[in-house]
């Protein structure tokens, strides 16, 4: 244990008061059928019926419980900072509903579960983890449970551990799983529940009661400390352009927010980018105004912000990537049967339709690798191992080139690329995700205590002082719809994209022209997690604008 460790144990987390006084209040339904999309209901016959529930203190049926509880959890997908809380939220929420209550992790991820490999959860390990970054307490994995054995099999093991309740802290596609999971347990008599927490330093898990995922706030924070402290380097320099790829796989909220935070010259914003239906040469000429008329006035460097999914949200390479996924999903077999890329690419080629093989041999040959080779474990393009800001570098220098030898360029460009995603995963949580964090693992003590099944633990009003924020369960299969993938329509949670009309992004909007002529860098600083409130109890600032 470092310094920082041990003073950092010593936080209490806070909450809402329904939930911190969690054994004096109640789970009631405060509406009727939630509304689902054409198709959904016939997939989920048994909890397609389920309506939205408030966590309030008070009532008469209150959570207080004459027998123990026997809950599991386990962290599912990439880690994201606050996901220790949500076990210290759960392991007490469920022993203050009754002290002999037991909870069940299961380690490595939605694999360990098929390998039964649980760890029972101790008073002093809780203690040892409060507080801190990582998901090292459990582990975790990208094992996908969607086939009806693999359901079985969880059935078993949660019978064998005799689980009234099982919680899955994940992301959009561990939360489909979830909600597959719950028809499945109730259509064969399992007594164990089914409950999800919205994980993923993305942010795309929302809806009306969930405003952002844990993990959010915190990697951002890490990530605005050091575009802040690259866009200090190049000012002090005047040599380079540095583009800085973040993380987000399709929305770009991390981008937009680390934008607010920092102030860079540019940040692309791919949801803006498939709006206005911009081209990657359109985009290019847009990056190279900036950089002429910057050097203009003698500023021949300038910070650059992308998100790593923007490829995905320009036309012709959106084209390309749904053209790969289908002809791979189709002939996965034989591709990898071909020994070298040159073998694959050919074959590949000969099955693109006419436009998207032209995309495909106009990139550049790293990038057409990238693309072919690597797929995530949906079979889909692996977003974040595209550098897409290298790939923007090269066609941004080869334009400068062509105006510079036209006469209509006459500055120096210089570049560095960075790419910001692993380094903000496992930080310790800011106080706002630690809160975040806490409050949602005692709303899934709440809903498990009360036999609720297929709903997800969501707290409301996050940019009010802890003690106001509400806890609600919202129906998994209400935040379902029907999507592609691997060549078939399948049922997931849909992800939230940056709203174009919502207030952050017009703030952004209102000053991005007057950041792109200055140097407005913005030093936030380091997280804080000692001091005054105004430092270390800071909300995100998409959340709060107006």
């Amino acid at each position: 244990m470092s310094e920082f460790l041990i003073a950092r144990r010593q936080y209490e987390p806070r909450g809402p008061l329904s939930l911190m006084e969690l054994d004096a209040s109640a789970v009631t339904s405060v509406t009727g059928v939630a509304d689902t999309e054409s198709g959904i209901a016939e997939l989920f016959p048994k909890t397609a019926r389920q309506g939205l529930l408030k966590i309030a203190a008070g009532g008469t049926n209150d959570l207080t419980r004459t027998t123990p509880l026997r809950v599991g959890a386990v962290f599912s997908g990439g880690q994201a900072p606050g996901g220790h809380n949500v076990v210290g939220g759960l392991f007490e929420g469920i022993r203050k509903l009754h002290p002999d209550s037991t909870l069940i992790g299961f380690t490595g991820g939605p694999s360990g579960i098929l390998k039964n490999l649980a760890l029972p959860v101790t008073q002093e390990l809780m203690d040892a983890y409060r507080n801190t970054g990582g998901f090292d307490l459990f582990g975790t994995g990208r094992r996908k449970l969607e086939s009806k054995e693999d359901f079985a099999t969880c059935a078993r093991i949660f019978a064998q551990h005799d689980l009234d309740a099982f919680v899955v802290v994940g992301g959009d596609d561990s939360n489909t799983n979830a909600a597959f999971l719950a028809e499945y347990l109730l259509d064969t008599g399992s007594k164990t529940r089914i409950v999800g927490v919205p994980k993923t330093i993305d942010s795309d898990l929302r809806g009306p009661f969930t405003e952002t995922s844990f993990g959010f706030d915190t990697a951002v924070r890490v990530y605005a400390e050091l575009i802040a402290n690259i866009a200090k380097d190049a000012l002090s320099g005047k040599k380079y352009y540095h583009f800085i790829r973040l993380m987000g796989r399709s929305a770009s909220h991390i981008t937009l927010e680390a934008a607010l935070q920092t102030r860079p010259n540019i940040a692309l914003i791919s949801e803006e980018m498939a709006r206005d239906g911009k081209t990657m040469r359109q985009i290019v000429e847009g990056l190279a105004q900036v950089v002429v008329e910057r050097a203009a006035a003698g500023k021949n460097y300038g910070v650059i912000l992308v998100p790593e999914g923007l490829i995905e949200f320009i036309p012709e390479m959106s084209s390309l990537i749904a053209d790969l996924n289908e002809v791979i999903a189709g002939h996965k077999d034989y591709i990898e049967s071909l020994r070298g890329f040159t073998a694959q690419i050919e074959y590949l080629a000969g099955r693109l339709p006419r436009e998207s093989a032209a995309t495909m041999a106009g990139l550049p040959i790293d990038i057409q690798r990238q693309l072919i080779m690597d797929r995530d474990s949906h079979g889909n393009v692996a977003l974040s191992r595209i550098e897409t800001e290298k790939l923007l570098l090269e066609l941004l220098a080869s334009h400068l080139g062509e105006m510079k030898s036209e006469g209509h360029y006459h500055g120096k460009f210089s570049s560095q690329t960075h790419f910001l995603g692993y380094e903000g995963r496992c930080a310790a949580p800011t106080n706002f995700d630690a809160n975040y964090a806490w409050s949602l693992g005692l709303t899934a003590a709440a809903l498990a205590a009360s036999g609720q099944t297929g709903y997800l633990a969501a707290v409301h009003g996050l940019t009010t002082p802890p003690d106001q924020w509400q806890a609600w369960g919202v129906p998994l299969v209400s935040m379902l719809t029907m999507e592609r993938r691997k060549g078939k329509d399948k049922a997931v949670i849909r992800k939230t994209l940056v709203d174009l009309n919502g207030p952050a992004f017009r703030c952004f909007e209102d000053a991005r022209s007057a950041w792109a002529a200055g140097d407005d860098y913005r030093f936030a600083g380091p997280i804080q997690y000692f001091g005054p409130a105004d430092l270390v109890d800071r909300v995100p600032v998409s959340l709060t604008v107006q």
